[in-house]
C-alpha cells in the first residue's frame, strides 16, 4: 500500500490547475491570486499629513518665529497650496498633501489659536519632516505588493484596491459534488429506525470545504443500488470538476463505488493507503479531467482523508502556494501509544500552556465510527507507523479540520 505521503504526491500529479477568472475587487476576498500585484504609485504618492494641525516651515521656527497667521485651510484630497511666506502657516487636516513651502506639521494639542493666528506652545522644538508621512517611505512605485498564489483576505484586498485594480485574475472555484452512498442512511429531521443511521457526513464535509472558500458545492445521497449508482455518477461527472463520496469503498458486498466508477469511465489511480483510520480510501480521474475522491465511510475517515488529502490538493489546483510545514509543527502534551504497522492520525486538542506554548492534547475516542469524540477537537497529528509510544514532546504535523 501507499504511504500518506505517496498517496499525496499521486493525487498532486492527477489534478489539473483550475482556470482563471477575473472578478471584481471587492468580490475576490477567499479567493486565490493568480496573478501578482505591482505598486501602482509610490505609497503614500505624497508628503501626507499624518495628524491635524498647521503645516510651516520649521526653519522659521528655528529662527524664532513662535506666530502665526493662518493662511489658509489645506483639507485632504485637494491639490497643494503654496506656503506664500514664512510668517504664516497653513491648516493642514490628517491625510492632505503637504503644502509647498512647508516642510513640518504641528498638531493642534500643541498650539493656540486665537483670531486667525496660531502660537506655539512655549518650549516647542519643531523639526524638518516632523508628523510627515514621506512620500515612497512605503512601497516605492512597482514594488511588488502580492504575490499570485496566495489567498486574498481583507488587508489584501485593500491593498489591491489601492494599487488600482478593479478587478482580480483569481482561480475559479471548482464545482464540487458531495456525495453519501448506503440505504442505512437518513436525513436529519427525518424519522428514523433503530436500525439506521443520520446522513451526517456530507454535511461536515460541506461544512469543511466552505469553511476553506470553497463555494460550488452542492450534495447527493445515492442509495446501494448498482445501476442508480453508476447513473447518478455518469451525471454528477459531467456536471462538476470535484467528486468527494462517503462510502462504498471498502471490501463489503455493497461497496458498489469503485466498480460504479470504472464502469463510468473513471481511471482508478490508487485505492488504499497504509494508514489508520482512513485506509480504503480510492482515487481516481474521470476522461474529461473531473477528480474523484472516495472517501471511508466511517465519520472519523472521512473527516481525516478530507483534511489530509483532499482540501490541500483542492488548494494546489488552485494555484495556492502551499504553507510552510514547519507553521503546523506541534508537540504532544503527553505520551501516545500507537500500536498499528500504519501511519497513525490521532484526534487532538490544541491547548496553551503558560508560556504560551501550543501542545497537542490527544482524544480518546472509540474507533472510526465515534465522530461524537470529534466534538472540541481542533484536528488530528500524523504519527508514523508503529507499534511504538511517541513521548511527550514529540513534534509532528497537525492538520486541522
Amino acid at each position: 500500500m501507499l504511504t500518506p505521503a505517496q498517496a499525496e504526491d499521486l493525487i498532486g500529479r492527477h489534478l489539473s490547475c483550475l482556470p482563471i477568472e477575473s472578478l471584481p475587487v471587492g468580490y475576490s476576498a477567499g479567493a486565490i491570486l493568480r496573478e501578482n500585484v505591482y505598486a501602482e504609485r509610490d505609497q503614500p504618492p505624497f508628503d501626507r499629513v499624518s495628524m491635524d494641525g498647521i503645516a510651516l516651515s520649521s526653519q522659521a521656527v528655528r529662527a524664532g518665529q513662535r506666530r502665526f497667521r493662518i493662511q489658509a485651510t489645506q483639507a485632504a484630497g485637494d491639490p497643494p497650496l503654496t506656503l506664500q511666506a514664512a510668517t504664516l502657516c497653513i491648516e493642514a487636516m490628517t491625510g492632505a498633501v503637504l503644502p509647498a513651502g512647508c516642510d513640518a506639521v504641528v498638531p493642534v494639542e500643541r498650539l493656540r489659536v486665537e483670531a486667525g493666528v496660531a502660537t506655539l506652545e512655549d518650549g516647542l522644538q519643531v523639526e524638518a519632516g516632523q508628523n510627515l508621512h514621506r512620500r515612497g517611505s512605503d512601497q516605492r512605485q512597482g514594488a511588488l505588493l502580492l504575490k499570485a498564489g496566495m489567498p486574498l483576505e481583507a488587508p489584501d484586498i485593500a491593498v489591491a484596491a489601492g494599487a488600482g485594480m478593479a478587478r482580480l485574475r483569481v482561480s475559479q472555484q471548482p464545482a464540487i459534488m458531495v456525495i453519501s452512498t448506503g440505504n442505512e442512511l437518513v436525513e436529519p429531521g427525518e424519522p428514523i429506525e433503530a436500525w439506521q443511521l443520520r446522513r451526517s457526513n456530507v454535511y461536515g464535509v460541506a461544512a469543511a470545504l466552505r469553511r476553506r472558500g470553497f463555494h460550488r458545492v452542492a450534495d447527493d445521497h445515492i442509495v446501494d443500488d448498482a445501476a442508480v449508482l453508476q447513473d447518478r455518477l455518469k451525471q454528477h461527472l459531467e456536471s462538476y470538476e470535484v467528486l468527494i463520496l462517503s462510502g462504498g469503498v471498502s471490501m463489503g458486498k455493497f461497496d458498489l463505488v469503485p466498480a460504479a466508477l470504472a464502469a463510468c469511465g473513471v481511471q482508478q489511480v490508487f485505492h488504499k493507503i497504509a494508514q489508520r483510520p482512513g485506509k480504503p480510501f480510492w482515487f481516481g480521474t474521470a476522461p474529461n479531467g473531473a477528480a474523484v475522491f472516495a472517501l471511508p465511510g466511517n465519520p472519523v475517515s472521512t473527516l481525516v482523508c478530507l483534511a489530509r488529502y483532499v482540501i490541500p490538493a483542492l488548494g494546489a489546483a488552485m494555484g495556492a502556494t502551499p504553507a510552510p510545514a514547519s507553521r503546523d509543527k506541534i508537540a504532544l502534551a503527553a505520551p501516545v501509544t500507537f500500536n498499528a504497522p500504519l501511519a497513525g492520525f490521532v484526534p487532538v486538542r490544541v491547548e496553551t500552556d503558560d508560556w504560551g506554548r501550543p501542545w497537542a492534547v490527544a482524544s480518546p475516542h472509540n474507533g472510526s465510527g465515534d465522530f461524537a469524540a470529534l466534538a472540541g477537537t481542533d484536528g488530528f497529528v500524523e504519527l508514523p507507523p508503529g507499534p511504538h509510544v511517541y513521548p511527550k514532546g514529540f513534534v509532528t504535523r497537525l492538520y486541522r479540520w
